[in-house]
């Protein structure tokens, strides 16, 4: 179905935040059954210590409130309620459906998963069984409804969080249920098999279909399976997991309509849901992320994780559902977080449109896979430098209560599109290097690395408000969003666009004619062949910078040249160009530009725009505003101290700024500037 853009209700969410604590909420999942009574005792004590007002609990408890199907024990339930409600800490209660019992696993065996082999799974582990399953639907309606029936009116309760992070561990499962809700699915989007046939272009490799159920889920095969059905069939996954979190929440509502409804998303870590959809049906975005611990500018990759999230509540405030406050136990290697990283991490989040920081989880687990994963309250205990950061974050945060409700204002948007994504990632592209997560984050980092606040967007949805949009991967280009860009830059805007974007359609059809065929008006070029690199193999460009992994044979319309190649497969054809259009302009860069060649090319085009940045690596710097003024927040992820121009009140250590703060290494600043007129 094609994309819908968020209405502007839709975009304004903060009625429907967790009602009670005026401030920033903070907290983690917690898991208390895991311990004996006099335990969590303990753990509320030191929760109160720490600053606590927000906990999720429930999330794996299926079978301990529904031991056998139909026989319920909420005893133990009403009890953690009842303590944590007299401590002062707010309820998120999760409906437990990610971790179906082991009685349900035995009873409907039909309803477990099988994977794309053919090998069917079993329980023992986390995550759903098949989504198309009525058992599953049925039995996780009625456990959610025992909930909200009990818990509806409980004072504790602020926030719903149904099951927990659809797509993970498994995203599509090709059961004989999925199979039959698929040709429903295919059906609804067709409405013909001759529409089928056309749109997955059946007749080559011989594949037409005669009848509905001669359509099976795209398994293995000899070959490569059509990958429109394929692409399909993500689409197909991605909607039936939603229509499961829409039945939670719906059931959810009938008893308490005031309270809002989230589910967690692994925004840029997962591209199994097309959360765009899904942003739309939650009442509050939330999302889990972890640190790729290994790599080095992690804390960018946790910044533009934050932005997209950002964007997918459309600008309102969101929660940070997990994060870990040191290592996490499913990486290769459980590397610990250093000396003031889980504050920088935390506040980039907060900085970036969080108004809720949470953590996985408060107590370390001494049993099952995640006994090595981090937690607030260590294996080690009180004294240790994990929980005392878990202390002094929770004062910090009460010192930042007035950044609530303030927002996030960028001027530049890079184009997300799972749809694209899922389609780029299918086999026999024209080269193994078209990596679509290198070069959104290689755009990305660069615009970090120089200040530059950036906000993610639908192609399809209105741009107008950005004087800047990039689309460092973007194959799949339907007609709408073709037109939606065309439009932008016709308009006024700027748009960069990086190579192999705009190919094929929403079926993954290539445009007729010379690529890239959705945007060849707008670049104002044609592209006569493709012409990827070797491994390890460059080229250079007659402006001094050099490419890699791939190249194009261009031919210029109406665009400007502005580098042609120098040697390669495309030696003496342009290499970038620039295509004025309407009032506005579009960029067009064939290569793969990395380090300090995309930092310049972008930095030409910032300056283009009147936004003149210089490079600092290092020092993160993103402002949130509200009638109360603005709140600067710079973060130093250098071991040297730095400056930064600002005026105001420094909100962590009380300072009046007059002038420049001065941020120590691996520390956070945060200024409050009041509005003129009221200061």
């Amino acid at each position: 179905m094609p994309f819908e853009p968020l209405s502007p209700a839709a975009l304004v969410r903060s009625d429907r935040w967790p009602r009670g604590a005026t401030g920033l909420r903070y907290g983690g999942d917690y898991n208390p059954e895991q311990w004996p009574r006099e335990v969590w005792l303990e753990d509320i004590a030191l929760m109160n210590e720490a600053g606590i007002n927000l906990v999720s609990i429930g999330i794996f408890s299926w079978v301990l409130v529904e031991p056998r199907e139909g026989e319920y024990d909420f005893a133990w339930l009403d009890d953690l309620f009842n303590l944590l409600h007299d401590a002062g800490i707010d309820i998120d209660l999760a409906t437990p459906t990610a971790a179906p019992p082991a009685w349900f696993w035995k009873k409907y065996p039909a309803a477990r998963p099988v994977n794309r082999e053919g090998v069917q799974l079993s329980g023992g582990s986390r995550g759903i069984v098949s989504p198309s399953s009525p058992e599953y639907r049925r039995a996780a309606a009625n456990i959610t409804e025992q909930l909200a029936r009990r818990y509806a009116d409980h004072p504790a309760l602020v926030l719903w969080h149904v099951h927990n992070e659809y797509g993970a561990p498994i995203s599509e499962s090709y059961d004989d249920y999925s199979v039959a809700a698929f040709r429903i699915w295919l059906q609804k989007r067709y409405g013909t098999l001759s529409g089928l046939n056309e749109a997955w272009g059946t007749t080559f490799w011989g594949q037409r279909y005669g009848e509905w159920d001669e359509i099976d889920a795209p398994r293995l095969s000899a070959s490569v399976t059509n990958q429109t059905q394929r692409l399909d069939f993500k689409r197909f996954s991605s909607d039936a997991l939603l229509e499961c979190f829409i039945a939670e929440r719906d059931t959810i509502r009938q008893f308490t309509p005031d309270i809002p409804v989230t589910t967690n998303f692994m925004a840029t870590n997962c591209l199994s849901a097309d959360y765009w959809k899904w942003s739309r049906e939650v009442d509050i975005v939330s999302n889990d992320h972890y640190l790729v611990a290994e790599r080095p500018d992690n804390h960018i990759l946790l910044a533009m994780d934050a932005d997209l999230t950002r964007s997918f509540a459309g600008g309102a405030p969101w929660i940070l559902m997990e994060h870990s406050t040191g290592a996490v136990n499913w990486q290769p290697r459980n590397i610990a977080k250093t000396a003031g990283e889980l504050a920088r991490n935390s506040l980039s989040h907060l900085a970036r449109g969080a108004d809720g920081i949470l953590f996985f989880q408060f107590r370390a687990s001494r049993y099952g896979a995640e006994k090595f994963h981090s937690a607030m309250l260590p294996h080690a205990g009180t004294d240790t430098r994990a929980w005392r950061d878990v202390v002094e974050l929770g004062a910090t945060l009460a010192r930042l209560a007035s950044v609530r409700a303030s927002r996030v204002r960028a001027r530049v948007a890079i184009l997300w599109d799972v749809e694209s994504f899922w389609a780029q990632d299918l086999e026999w592209r024209p080269s193994v290097e078209l990596d679509h997560r290198e070069r959104i984050e290689a755009f990305y980092s660069a615009l970090w690395n120089r200040g530059v606040t950036v906000d993610f967007a639908h192609p399809a949805t209105d741009l107008h408000g950005y004087d800047l949009v990039l689309a460092p991967s973007l194959y799949l280009v339907g007609p709408a969003a073709a037109a939606n860009l065309t439009d932008y830059v016709r308009g006024g805007g700027t748009l960069v666009v990086s190579y192999f974007s705009g190919i094929v359609d929403e079926q993954d059809a290539v445009y007729p004619g010379a690529a890239p065929g959705a945007l060849r008006d707008v670049l104002g070029l044609a592209i006569h062949e493709f012409r990827p690199l070797r491994e390890n193999e460059s080229v250079d460009l007659s402006d001094e910078r050099s490419g890699s992994g791939w190249t194009d044979d261009i031919r210029v319309s109406t665009a400007e040249v502005l580098s042609r190649y120098l040697d390669g497969p495309a030696a003496v054809g342009p290499a970038i160009t620039r295509n004025s259009f309407g009032s506005g302009s579009a960029w067009y860069v064939s290569t793969r530009l990395i380090g300090h060649d995309l930092d310049s090319l972008l930095g030409e085009v910032l300056t283009s725009i009147g936004m003149s940045t210089e490079p600092m690596p290092g020092i993160e710097v993103v402002t949130r505003t509200s009638d109360r003024g603005d709140f600067t927040f710079v973060i130093n992820h250098t071991n040297a101290d730095t400056t930064h121009p600002a005026t105001g009140t420094e909100l962590i250590t009380g300072e009046t700024i007059s002038d420049t703060v001065t941020v120590p290494a691996g520390l956070t600043r945060v200024v409050h500037s009041v509005p003129t007129e009221t200061a």
